[in-house]
């Protein structure tokens, strides 16, 4: 979306928009749930458990982190990652306000 075109919604409709993007690839989603699963950060595993190139796997990476969903941290000549904890809430919370129970004319056949 163009620079320009954000302002004409709100910072909330943007956020919602922007966390949305971040998770918004199988790859990504796979990765979430392997760090969800491990309960602790994760160093080097995520390209055998996936089965993805290296690259493709770091560049999924670097989209997460960039977005604050994970955090890596550099341990000898590796780079540990797993959930950020805070941001993880956040997307939970926008989510789950933005999923809320609908009710559509009465018995939901409607259109």
């Amino acid at each position: 979306m163009g620079a320009t075109k954000i302002d004409l919604f709100t910072k909330e409709q943007n956020d919602l928009a922007n966390m949305a993007k971040a998770i918004a690839h199988p790859a990504r989603i796979a990765i979430l749930q392997q760090l969800v699963a491990a309960k602790a950060c994760i160093c080097g595993e995520l390209v055998t458990e996936l089965g993805l190139a290296q690259p493709t796997v770091s560049q999924h990476l670097k989209e997460l982190k960039n977005a604050g969903i994970i955090r890596g941290t550099v341990e000898g000549n590796s780079v540990c990652y797993c959930i950020n904890l805070t941001v993880w809430q956040e997307y939970r919370e926008f989510f789950s306000a933005f999923f809320k129970e609908v009710s559509l004319c009465g018995d939901g056949d409607c259109c």
